[in-house]
């Protein structure tokens, strides 16, 4: 087998992030020619090394560091090391960036421009990183939109010199509000933005009030009330299978993981060991 027959691209468009254009890539062989974007390439490289040149200079990036490029500019892009490279890169528009920072209203002043080539942020490399593996994952719309936001402010906050976001005020009934929709919604829960729209709130500032009021993002509050909802209805009999499809798990095999990471032990193991502590009653 060639090395350029190894080469592996996947690419896809999330729609649960307004068709975020996505690409997870393993090139051995593959020269990039000068070519440009109409939008931004952030790229978090997962293996290897990628050297190439933009603005006038030549670059590497390591395995663990984030390659950012503004719209329209100019860069080519080739291996930096025998072994290739494997990255996931991120191709948001510019509505995708300012749509964040006008939802926390943070003043911006246009289009964010970054004037670094090669980030070395293990925190915003890990964030990226994140945002693929759910988006790839079919994670719920309301865990990919979380985790975009949090991944974009993280980037421009620190490396396109964007104002602060304004603190999270206390919102006592927009949280109370969101809850009840989740708790009511477990088997198909609200996207961020349904549940923001729901309480008046921007999407993102609603998040950030909903983490300041229960010490989780939405999305993990409502993986807790899922496990906690499954917990019960394993206890009184539920077959596993079926509690995952009454829970909006995506299978029971997704049941499997969450539940076993969270307590130690299989839906199966858990029914069973509930069934056996139940009394044993005669009829006659």
């Amino acid at each position: 087998m060639t090395l350029a027959s190894r080469e592996l691209t996947h690419f896809w468009q999330a729609a649960a992030l307004d068709n975020l254009e996505l690409l997870q890539a393993r090139y051995f062989q593959q020269r990039f020619a000068p070519h440009v974007h109409e939008g931004y390439s952030i790229v978090a490289l997962e293996a290897g090394a990628q050297c190439f040149w933009h603005r006038g200079a030549d670059h590497v990036a390591p395995v663990g560091s984030v390659v950012v490029i503004n719209p329209d500019e100019m860069h080519t892009g080739a291996r930096a090391h025998e072994a290739g490279w494997s990255y996931r890169g991120s191709y948001p528009d510019v509505m995708h960036l300012t749509k964040v920072l006008d939802e926390l209203d943070i003043r911006h002043g246009g289009t964010p421009a970054f004037t670094g080539s090669v980030l070395h942020d293990s925190q915003l490399h890990a964030a990226l990183i994140g945002l693929h593996r759910s988006a790839q994952g079919g994670a719920s719309a309301l865990e990919q939109q979380s985790a975009w936001r949090e991944a974009a402010l993280l980037l421009m906050q620190r490396h396109a010199r964007v104002g602060d976001a304004r603190a999270p005020g206390n919102e006592p009934l927009a949280v109370i509000r969101a809850r009840e929709l989740m708790d009511a919604l477990l088997d198909c829960p609200p996207s961020l933005e349904e549940l923001a729209a729901a309480v008046n709130l921007s999407p993102f500032y609603f998040a950030r009030v909903f983490r300041q009021a229960t010490g989780l993002p939405p999305h993990a509050w409502l993986k807790q009330r899922r496990l906690g909802r499954a917990r019960t209805l394993l206890r009184h009999g539920g077959l596993p299978f079926n509690v995952a499809f009454d829970l909006g798990f995506s299978d029971q095999s997704h049941l499997n993981r969450q539940f076993k990471q969270a307590y130690g032990v299989t839906p199966g193991e858990y029914r069973r060991a509930c069934a056996e502590r139940q009394p044993v009653i005669s009829v006659r």
